[in-house]
């Protein structure tokens, strides 16, 4: 199943889609947002897998799509270097040398007041910063409140997945030494196109794509980590809330990792896709 968020006539709306394209609206389940949708999933998941089947007259086409989750409930979690390839390149940027080892998962957290969505404008924040960056994740949202959560059970407190941009101020982040200022600007968190329930996560191309030129080409095979790994370490001593967004790292091909860097600048078009998954095409503004 597919669940989005759109807006028609300046009116924020819960989706899901039906055959052909078809958006079925769920407003009238009275949901304040997809958190509640999320948080109530297992009481209407009977109803929702049947409205997945249907058709109606309004089309995907005909809509705004917006962020899935517009406001988070509190700030993404992200993993850092998860594909090796990526490690390679980040050490090389910083002029560091690497190990070649990965022991051990690399966790961060990016703000996110809002969640920008497919088709909306990246602001640049070029005021502060000459080294903005774009990176392709694969990302999982929590579908209920997880704590000491076994591997092999890990899969039943996932929602869904999503298409996840962790757009990234490069010169904040070295500034500060830590990330979270350069990861956490306005506008920095892009996501969509919508919620996908049903994904295998095992095999799928994931890409980026700057005006047209492929950048990042790799599989999420390629990961160093995966989901399940992530939420079970992670409950194991912090509680992983219905709602929680975890971002799963990005692979090689970032703008810094380039010789010399291909840092994005007003006006270009950032893509990232990954296969079975859906697109994200936002504008830097």
């Amino acid at each position: 199943m597919r669940f989005i968020t759109y807006e028609t006539e300046n009116c924020l709306n819960l989706g899901i889609i039906g055959k052909n394209d078809s958006v079925i609206n769920l407003n009238k389940f009275g949901f304040k947002d997809m958190l509640d949708l999320i948080a109530n999933f297992a009481k209407f998941r009977a109803e929702f897998e049947n409205l997945a089947t249907q058709i109606s007259d309004l089309k995907l086409n005909q809509i705004s799509l917006k962020a899935p989750i517009i406001t988070p409930n509190s700030d993404i979690i992200c993993l850092g270097i998860n594909y090796m390839a990526h490690a390679e390149e980040s050490y090389r940027f910083k002029k560091r040398e690497f190990d070649g080892k990965r022991e051990h998962a690399v966790y961060f957290s990016k703000r996110a007041s809002r969640i920008t969505g497919p088709n909306e404008g990246i602001n640049g924040h070029f005021d502060v910063t000459n080294s903005l960056d774009y990176e392709v994740e694969l990302a999982i949202i929590i579908g209920k409140d997880a704590k000491n959560v076994a591997y092999d059970d890990a899969g039943e407190y996932i929602f869904g997945y999503s298409v996840f941009n962790d757009i990234s101020a490069r010169d904040l982040q070295n500034r500060h030494k830590q990330w979270y200022f350069g990861k956490s600007l306005d506008g920095f968190a892009v996501m969509g196109p919508w919620i996908e329930t049903e994904f295998d996560s095992k095999n799928a191309a994931i890409k980026s794509v700057i005006n047209g030129e492929i950048r990042q080409n790799s599989n999420t095979s390629d990961m160093i980590f995966d989901e399940k790994f992530v939420i079970s370490e992670l409950s194991a001593a912090m509680t992983l809330k219905s709602g929680t967004i975890i971002a799963l790292g990005t692979p090689s091909g970032a703008g810094m990792g380039f010789t010399p860097p291909k840092f994005l600048k007003s006006g270009d078009r950032v893509v990232c896709e990954i296969e079975n998954l859906g697109k994200l095409d936002n504008k830097i503004l």
